[in-house]
């Protein structure tokens, strides 16, 4: 059976790290770190997240400001108050959650946001970076994921790493950071997708495959080399009428197949989502002790 690699128990650790830096910012008289958060419109996912992430910032004694706009409110407008946010030097980090409604543009919104304060690190200047191996903002879903492999122990370097899923979010900016000369890195990646040939295949000769394609159980044991470690980034609601709550969530491996082949597994729930949250407070960390930008 495979190592399980447990993203609830290793984000309680990451926040128990960032709440013991900022007692020690308290004691010391330094600023506390504060984010802030945009929600436009009553999406009730992101209302969800945003709440979450709140909560989060109370846990480890971080400031927050939660900013909710309505729905209708206009792209311009919205531009305007994110250069607000921009200009308030108490302000560490923002974060505008997704989606937007569709008559707002997410990339003039984004490139709206000052780099120093993007710890959602989605700017151009930040994906930039970290293309180049910069000291940068990580998105929370690739950092998390790459300090699981860190923490874990997992050996990356002269691996084969295949990604399924090409998304800004997550699939493309791991195929850069796996194949970079770090740690975890200097893999051999191949970036796949749905348009991809002998996609089975080619997922089979992975020693690292990283799933993140957004289809149910997508990824069978038949697609998984014996011994491989298995990254499930996908989540999605199934009905169940066992469950109190009327469903179930599952990635996009199937688990129970895979798990029985791979060396080590992210679990749904419980793996990767848990560090996206701690990742960005990390990142928000970084912003307030101004350790990516001077």
């Amino acid at each position: 059976m495979a190592i399980l690699i447990d993203g609830k128990k290793t984000s309680e650790q990451i926040k128990s790290e960032i709440a013991s830096r900022v007692a020690e910012i308290k004691a010391s008289g330094g600023k506390i770190p504060h984010l802030a958060a945009v929600l436009v419109g009553e999406d009730g996912a992101s209302q969800t997240y945003v709440g979450a992430k709140v909560k989060a910032c109370e846990q480890v004694g971080f400031q927050s400001t939660l900013v909710r706009l309505d729905a209708d409110i206009t792209e311009d407008a919205l531009l305007h108050e994110v250069q607000r946010i921009n200009d308030d030097a108490d302000i560490d980090g923002l974060i505008v959650q997704l989606p937007l409604p569709k008559h707002i543009s997410v990339e003039k919104v984004t490139a709206k946001i000052k780099p120093e304060k993007d710890v959602d690190g989605f700017t151009p200047a930040n994906v930039g970076r970290m293309a180049l191996n910069w000291p940068t903002y990580v998105s929370a879903t690739p950092y998390g994921i790459l300090e699981l492999l860190k923490r874990y122990e997992i050996e990356t370097s002269g691996k084969h790493c295949v990604v399924i899923g090409r998304s800004h979010i997550v699939g493309s900016p791991m195929s850069i950071l796996m194949a970079r000369n770090d740690y975890p890195g200097n893999c051999t990646v191949t970036i796949t997708h749905s348009r991809t040939k002998d996609l089975a295949e080619i997922a089979k000769s992975a020693d690292i495959l990283i799933v993140a394609l957004g289809r149910p159980e997508f990824v069978t044991a038949e697609m998984v080399k014996e011994g491989a470690v298995v990254i499930d980034v996908g989540i999605h609601r199934v009905a169940d009428e066992s469950k109190k709550s009327g469903f179930r969530l599952i990635g996009d491996v199937k688990f129970d197949e895979v798990a029985s082949k791979a060396s080590a597994i992210t679990p749904v729930p419980g793996g990767v989502g848990p560090m996206t949250i701690a990742s960005l407070l990390y990142n928000t960390l970084l912003a307030a002790e101004r350790k990516i930008y001077p």
